[in-house]
């Protein structure tokens, strides 16, 4: 898959079959969507475009709504894209300019002139240009003028899969992860770097690697202890992870991100780890004392282990 961060890096090709969208979770619903774009590119010895945006549309055009997580940062997105047999991925800066590009504009300048769009892919309802002036609708009803062929993923067998971003991150922010992942498709990411910490998980014999999220907007799931798989330099690891204030010992109460691996004794300090969420295995809480706190920090490890064996 090639990407391209700028129109002006991508030259038009020959057959464009497109779709558009933000694409966030890049969950089961989207697979509709990413599997007939890429059927269809393949049926008219065609090349697959899927144009993204990055921020996310909603912060621009919703500044004043509440607050969402995504559910992908955006190398998240293009790892979990890149599955998909997708030829070019087109990431365009979703500002207050691009925001009021008409559907014409946007069509003549940018699907038709810089991309070659012969076929264009769209979900049910879908909507783009100034004012959600865009639709299939439109597209059909100025055929000839566009000479763009649209197909539509029919809403019912989107919504027959009751799938959607925001089932996902309700069901993230509620502990239920198992929910989340089938919806999702996939274990829930977090990606991030290790930071130093407190270092006292090591003197109670559950040394911790301090995750870093640099995307500010990530959704973080519930504060709890989950079974996970961490993944570093490629090679895969089980662990418990556990997120949260940690109120037996913590005093400021910031919230941290900390995986503590099993059988594993290196230094990551700066390095990259990826974490799959497989399991909510309980909240977090208070415990009397750091002798209480060991003891269901074994349990945690017993049932973590039998999860992930």
């Amino acid at each position: 898959m090639k990407i391209y961060r700028d129109i002006k890096e991508f030259q038009p090709v020959n057959k464009a079959v497109v779709t558009i969208g933000a694409f966030d979770g890049v969950h089961i619903g989207h697979k509709k969507i990413l599997n007939r774009l890429t059927e269809l590119s393949s049926l008219v010895n065609g090349e697959s475009v899927l144009i993204t945006f990055w921020p996310h549309p909603r912060f621009v055009l919703k500044k004043d709504a509440e607050p969402i997580g995504l559910l992908n940062t955006l190398e998240e997105k293009i790892h979990l894209l890149d599955t998909y047999n997708i030829d070019h991925l087109l990431i365009l800066n979703f500002n207050e300019e691009f925001s009021k590009l008409t559907a014409d504009a946007f069509i003549e300048n940018i699907l038709i002139k810089s991309i070659g769009t012969r076929y264009l892919v769209l979900g049910y309802d879908h909507r783009f240009g100034n004012n959600r002036e865009g639709s299939i609708d439109y597209l059909n009803a100025n055929k000839e003028r566009f000479e763009i062929e649209s197909i539509e993923i029919p809403k019912q067998e989107i919504e027959s899969l009751a799938i959607s971003s925001t089932l996902i991150r309700k069901a993230l922010l509620n502990g239920d992860s198992t929910v989340a992942n089938q919806n999702l498709g996939y274990p829930y990411l977090l990606r991030g770097f290790v930071i130093e910490g407190n270092k006292l998980g090591r003197t109670i014999g559950f040394p911790t690697a301090n995750i870093f999220i640099e995307d500010q907007d990530k959704l973080i799931p519930k504060n709890g202890v989950y079974a996970v798989y961490a993944y570093i330099e490629g090679e895969r690891y089980k662990g418990m992870l556990n997120i949260g204030v940690r109120p037996t010992i913590n005093n400021d109460k910031r919230r941290t991100i900390e995986v503590h691996i099993f059988d594993f004794n290196q230094d990551i300090y700066g390095k990259t780890v990826r974490l799959e969420l497989i399991t909510y295995i309980r909240d977090e809480v208070k415990f009397s004392g750091i002798d209480t706190l060991i003891l269901q920090l074994k349990q945690d490890e017993i049932e973590t282990r039998a999860i992930l064996k």
